[in-house]
């Protein structure tokens, strides 16, 4: 491997890291609780989102695996200061491990133009993300799918808008300091 090559690779890693950090710092935000369901509402995957749109599908997902391997080493950085091998059991898990698939979404689908990005973040951050939490939440819930699915609406709102948003900051930023994404 040539020098150049390995500063490249130093250089993805660190970017990497710094979007687990942002991902990590989003979850300090204070949550917005949620009456029906003991998960409240945070930021964080409003930077699952946007490690995929500006970092593309390996390395945005290498972000949040990054991010849940701090978590699991028990760094309380999820709602609530949770952390720990614990919070891969519950009934939210699925959604942490939905997140990997989000960002990896995010960025196989994301464009330079604002529509395109808000619906990769859409499709990615909230379609994926979903697609991999609901049936988790289900299957350790004891509840069907379909009831997972209902209490998970209650989030649908926020991701909504944690979508558009990312979409409008990672244009901003490919517009400001563009990356090479893979």
């Amino acid at each position: 491997m040539s020098v150049a090559s390995q500063n490249l690779d130093v250089k993805a890693l660190v970017r990497c890291a710094m979007f687990a950090a942002l991902i990590a710092a989003l979850g300090l935000l204070p949550p917005i609780p949620v009456p029906i369901i003991p998960v409240p509402i945070t930021a964080q995957t409003l930077g699952v989102m946007l490690a995929g749109a500006v970092l593309g599908p390996r390395r945005g997902a290498l972000a949040v695996i990054i991010f849940l391997g701090v978590v699991l080493l028990g760094f309380p950085l999820l709602s609530g200061g949770r952390g720990g091998l614990g919070v891969f059991f519950g009934p939210s898990a699925g959604f942490l491990v939905g997140w990997v698939a989000g960002a990896f979404c995010v960025g196989l689908l994301a464009a330079k133009s604002l529509p395109r990005l808000t619906a990769a973040c859409l499709v990615g951050g909230i379609g994926a993300v979903y697609l991999v939490g609901v049936p988790w939440m289900a299957l350790v819930a004891d509840i069907s799918v379909a009831q997972a699915l209902i209490a998970s609406a209650a989030f649908l709102p926020g991701d909504l808008v944690k979508a558009v948003l990312a979409a409008i900051a990672a244009r901003a930023i490919q517009r400001g300091y563009p990356l090479g994404t893979s």
